[in-house]
């Protein structure tokens, strides 16, 4: 078997896994709380992550694309606005106000302006964006590799997941509680093409697609690309925030690591 076909049977793999789960949200939803389950799931997660760190080196990129592949349409995932009041004022101001917080385990907490983020080194990547439901899109992201504002608030020693806190209510609580969020391990935030993003395909980043700023994590699903983010946290466990499994889909299901 050849090496692409290797992993083309390992994507087909892992988004069976990611569509069972959705599946057992759909339906199931309890049976993904009781403990066995859980067991399950989790087992493999890790036997996802193993196989992919054994496959790929852990530095190696994502495939990227021509300006000729770009997707006439990008179909927006999850939510597209946040009904957060606050957030609608920043919007209403064009984002002049907006700042990212960056906290946690760090020597140098930020608040960085979109300006601020623009100053510092960017990235442009053509990339394929893999969503959970079975739908692949190509944009072209341009932003600041997450990396260069983690070395700016100087991480703490213990640090060892980076959170992302949204302004998207899809719990649709009225509270921080139901909003979006979600983390990845340090591995994958100082990869090079994990990136901060600001434009989307030449243009500003569009509401829809999370503007001012949203996560691009091209090793990943969709679903792991956090949109309308805030603040910024380093952490070193995330068993303790909300439901403990590292994010708003992973605490009703589904996997924390989302590898393609």
């Amino acid at each position: 078997m050849s090496g692409g076909a290797k992993l083309d049977r390992r994507r087909l793999l892992q988004r069976g896994a990611a569509v069972a789960g959705a599946a057992l949200l759909g339906g199931c939803e309890e049976l993904s709380r009781r403990p066995f389950v859980k067991r399950i799931l989790d087992s493999a997660e890790v036997l996802t992550r193993t196989a992919q760190r054994a496959v790929l080196p852990r530095k190696a990129l994502a495939r990227e694309y021509s300006e000729a592949d770009i997707s006439k349409e990008f179909k927006a995932n999850g939510s597209t606005n946040s009904n957060d009041p606050a957030y609608l004022a920043l919007a209403a101001g064009g984002f002049a106000d907006w700042r990212l917080k960056v906290g946690g385990l760090v020597e140098q907490p930020l608040e960085l302006s979109l300006a601020d983020l623009k100053e510092m080194p960017s990235r442009t990547q053509i990339t394929r964006h893999d969503c959970v439901e079975g739908w692949s899109c190509i944009g072209k992201w341009t932003g600041v590799p997450l990396k260069h504002v983690l070395d700016r608030a100087q991480l703490k020693p213990p640090a060892r997941y980076i959170v992302f806190y949204c302004a998207d209510d899809l719990g649709e609580t009225g509270s921080e509680a139901g909003k979006y969020y979600e983390s990845i391990g340090f591995e994958d935030a100082c990869h090079p093409q994990t990136i901060l993003a600001y434009d989307m395909n030449g243009q500003p980043l569009p509401v829809p697609h999370g503007a001012p700023l949203r996560l691009r994590v091209e090793r990943q699903l969709g679903y792991k690309m956090a949109k309308y983010v805030m603040r910024i946290e380093a952490v070193e466990e995330i068993r303790t925030i909300r439901g403990g499994r590292g994010g708003f889909w992973e605490d009703l299901g589904y996997e924390w690591y989302a590898g393609i």
